[in-house]
């Protein structure tokens, strides 16, 4: 039975429970999770630590399977035949596979030798990609003398040596500093445009996404609850966002009934000291907002006005916001 999405990604119902060990519960990390990633394109997937993303790559790259569900990727069947999956694909996980002993073009030249290639195939490749990711003056020092941007360059065209149908990029950037964050954005911007691949992306950097990703997948709790362009996703809401963070010494429950009683105002929620509010007009209603406060003795430490962004995508949807969704995964050290 084949795809009908034959070089991207499809997946249906997805399920997966891993078992508690030594009195501890089991963990459903998929539960009912699909996706449709259109070929050449890039998918992003989003959610924090532990809702899910780690486990969905793993089961599409083969390195784990589903209790319940079907997944194709570039048309091949997960489950009945993943080795032909495995010469389809590339995977950049979370931690480098590259030998910090060897130089870059030693990881390249292994990696496409390992992958099939002939000896100057893989030469004339490597050389391809040290060039395309501005590796040259690096190229035959040792990896373990690389930045982590360098590092990270170099793990991606690890994963491009074979040109594979469908990219996998598992939190490509974690770690890295903006300026290489950025760099290695126009560098899978790059990619993309010249191998005409499917990527996907799993990422908790909403800015990511949005810049990189044609589509998106928000899951929470092994389940897609929004998807769609990111542009899509964020004129679903109507109106600018309003956030504003309370003083130390404040009550956030005052605050919220202070802010319930001015008009123009809905969505009101708060997450410890910090409200958040939609309006037709932000910049208008704000003036009032921060009168009301200020009316109940609130102090306020900042307030902002936004356009939609996937945060608020994300709160929508979860009713928690991105940033506080991580730090509860991160306090359980969850890594579904």
């Amino acid at each position: 039975m084949a795809s009908p999405n034959s070089a991207g990604i499809d997946a249906v119902e997805l399920r997966k429970k891993y078992r508690g060990g030594r009195g501890r519960p089991d963990v459903q990390a998929l539960d009912g999770l699909t996706i449709s990633a259109e070929a050449g394109t890039v998918f992003g997937l989003l959610g924090p630590n532990g809702a899910g993303k780690s486990t969905t790559v793993k089961i599409l790259s083969t390195l784990s399977t589903a209790d319940e569900g079907t997944a194709f990727v570039a048309g091949i069947d997960v489950a009945k035949r993943p080795d032909q999956v495995r010469r389809a694909i590339g995977f950049v996980a979370q931690k480098s596979v590259a030998d910090p002993v060897d130089t870059g073009i030693e990881n390249l030249v292994l990696a496409g030798r390992l992958h099939g290639l002939s000896a100057n195939d893989a030469n004339s490749r490597a050389a391809e990609l040290i060039e395309r990711f501005s590796l040259g003056e690096a190229a035959r020092r040792q990896v373990k003398t690389y930045s982590g941007g360098m590092t990270r360059k170099l793990d991606v065209a690890i994963g491009l040596m074979h040109r594979p149908e469908v990219l996998f990029l598992d939190e490509p950037t974690t770690g890295l500093d903006p300026e290489a964050r950025a760099e290695l954005w126009a560098e899978i911007e790059r990619m993309t445009r010249q191998e005409s691949m499917t990527v996907l992306l799993t990422t908790h950097y909403l800015e990511e996404a949005d810049r990189l990703a044609a589509r998106v997948a928000i899951v929470d709790r092994g389940r897609v609850v929004a998807a769609g362009t990111p542009e899509q996703l964020k004129s679903e809401l109507r109106g600018d966002a309003i956030v504003v963070e309370l003083a130390p010494d404040a009550d956030p429950a005052a605050a919220l009934s202070a802010l319930e009683r001015v008009a123009g105002l809905s969505e009101l929620g708060s997450e410890v000291r910090t409200l958040r509010a939609r309006a037709e007009s932000g910049a208008a209603i704000l003036p009032s907002a921060l009168f009301a406060l200020e009316e109940a003795g609130i102090r306020v430490s900042s307030a902002t006005v936004a356009r939609p962004s996937l945060d608020d995508v994300y709160l929508r949807h979860t009713g928690r916001s991105f940033a506080r969704a991580h730090e509860g995964a991160d306090l359980t050290g969850s890594a579904a």
